[in-house]
């Protein structure tokens, strides 16, 4: 099983390396359906996985300063209070039936939204530019709160929202950011909120320690070879096959 878990890391780190999204999408239905893990357990461990994948990435845009620090404070202004009145919320009912249901729909809702937001990646900026006639810059401050609220929320109960969400959400407020802040404002964000909750649901003794280190054995070289990879294979295809597994595992998960 060791052996199996490096090379599932390996596999999802190869496709995080292809096209930026997809780690805590693929990782969390894998720790289900192959290591049998509890869902809470599963969004735990998967948590810590891709905040820790994360970190490198985030370090290198930011001195290469592809961060907008301003959207990055407001979106953490929604999304760290909203995750820790999460766990908490979790914390004083405890980890009952019902929440486990909750996760697992959460998770599954998730995953189908991802594959959306991964399709149609290049369609939210033309939506982005329209929405600016009905949304003044006054207000894009309050809507980007707000976005990181609904971002900590749904990345406490389903370790996933963080990374394709994220990203669309940002482009649908601010369509006129270079891509390369996008991108870097996205991972520089995802990375405390996913090790904020991670360390939530660690608290709650969700987290599978042992599988994690084995999977970021294998995820750690993947990744580089993903990025290589990623010039030579069609981005239709690749994201053609990142979205079809989604919605596999989002079917798969809810029913």
């Amino acid at each position: 099983m060791d052996f199996i878990a490096v090379l599932i890391g390996f596999g999802v780190g190869a496709i995080v390396g292809m096209t930026g999204v997809g780690g805590g999408s693929l990782m969390t239905p894998l720790m289900l359906g192959v290591f049998g893990l509890p869902p809470a357990v599963a969004i735990g461990t998967d948590l810590w996985f891709a905040g820790l994948t994360k970190i490198s990435g985030s370090i290198a845009h930011w001195r290469q300063q592809h961060i907008d620090h301003d959207i990055l404070k407001q979106l953490l202004m929604g999304s760290i209070p909203a995750a820790l009145a999460t766990i908490a919320l979790m914390h004083a009912t405890g980890v009952t039936k019902a929440w486990a249901s909750a996760l697992t729909l959460a998770l599954g809702i998730a995953l189908l939204i991802t594959a959306v937001t991964v399709a149609y990646r290049q369609a939210w900026h033309a939506v982005g530019l329209k929405l600016e006639r009905w949304l003044p810059q006054e207000r894009k401050a309050a809507w980007t709160v707000a976005s990181g609220v609904v971002l900590g929320v749904l990345v406490s109960l389903s370790s996933i929202g963080a990374g394709a969400i994220g990203a669309t959400l940002i482009l649908l407020l601010h369509p006129r950011i270079e891509t390369r802040r996008l991108v870097g404002t996205d991972i520089a964000h995802a990375v405390p909120l996913t090790l904020v909750a991670g360390i939530g649901h660690a608290t709650l003794g969700h987290v599978d320690w042992l599988l994690l280190v084995t999977l970021l054995v294998g995820s750690i070289p993947g990744i580089w070879i993903g990025a290589q990879l990623t010039r030579q294979l069609p981005d239709r295809l690749v994201r053609g096959f990142l979205c079809t597994a989604l919605v596999a595992a989002g079917v798969k998960v809810i029913y």
